[in-house]
């Protein structure tokens, strides 16, 4: 017998919650849909996966080393049979996309405006979120795509560049900055700031290139994780702030300015990450063309 992508999703749900009743709660599923569920994983398994334990359940030791590889399994068998009405029909198909703010904001509405011209009968999820966080979602197999900085080299993802991307010290027009004969790092921390959160890279980065050059971090009086807000928060106090230059956008430019200072300049690539292993179903390589494609003059929009 087959393993079966539901399966090992209802396993991973009666394991977590030790009981059939949360579980069901949880997934909106009777407990006979999901004892047959476990009865079928034990039969590919040769060995009860679960055994009483006061009023619920426990993993048996054979259940402990399949839940340690469920997710494996799970994403191993969703890559390796994309689901048959990919193939069987060229306009159908379901393709899961993460990225971050910006692209959701602006790019994502025209792009799934050229997929859906192109493939009538696709279904489209987008998840909205860091690109650390969406990454690590790829890999467990809960994405297909992830649209957003590129990760780490070395990394088990394949990594397509798109475009480049330029993150920049950012002030109101007016900003006293802006008439200083001398501009230093020193200079911008007499300054309040409005930044992301600590886990942020690009705030990783610009914290790390104060401190390799003696000086405390930016003080931080406005902490946002909505990136296209920060430009908005700027533009008329006198925080400084670190956007993408692609952040600071189209209308803006009147009410904030790049502080021009090489060494708070951080240069790096946006692109379109997916698993290695396995295949990508026709809808997520006609969306990962798209991209390739059209990406460059999605961005340039917001210019």
């Amino acid at each position: 017998m087959d393993l079966q992508l539901r399966d090992l999703k209802y396993f991973e749900a009666v394991a977590m919650a030790g009981s059939m009743a949360k579980a069901g709660k949880l997934l909106g599923r009777t407990q006979p849909a999901l004892t047959r569920s476990i009865e079928r994983l034990e039969q590919v398994f040769d060995s009860p996966l679960f055994e009483p334990s006061g009023p619920g359940i426990r993993l048996t030791p054979v259940g402990d080393a399949v839940l340690a590889r469920a997710r494996q399994y799970r994403v191993s068998a969703h890559d390796a049979a994309p689901e048959s009405s990919d193939f069987s029909v060229a306009h159908s198909g379901h393709v899961r996309i993460g990225c971050g703010p910006i692209a959701a904001h602006e790019m994502m509405p025209q792009l799934c405006g050229l997929l859906l011209a192109q493939m009538k009968r696709v279904t489209v999820q987008i998840t909205v979120g860091a690109s650390l966080d969406l990454c690590e979602q790829l890999r467990a197999g809960e994405l297909d795509l992830v649209l957003g900085l590129l990760p780490e080299a070395g990394d088990e993802l394949a990594c397509h560049p798109l475009i480049d991307d330029v993150v920049v010290v950012a002030a109101s027009a007016n900003h006293p900055l802006f008439e200083l004969r001398k501009l230093t790092m020193a200079s911008l921390l007499a300054y309040p700031w409005v930044l992301p959160g600590p886990s942020n890279r690009g705030r990783v980065w610009l914290d790390a290139a104060f401190e390799r050059r003696g000086l405390p971090r930016p003080t931080v009086q406005v902490e946002a994780n909505s990136i296209p807000m920060l430009p908005r928060l700027i533009a008329r106090t006198q925080m400084l702030s670190f956007v993408s230059r692609h952040t600071m956008g189209r209308g803006r430019r009147r009410s904030v300015k790049e502080v021009p200072l090489a060494e708070t300049t951080l240069s790096r690539q946006l692109g379109v990450s997916h698993r290695r292993a396995g295949n990508l179903s026709p809808v997520s390589e006609r969306l990962l063309a798209l991209l390739q494609t059209n990406a460059a003059a999605l961005l340039e929009q917001l210019r």
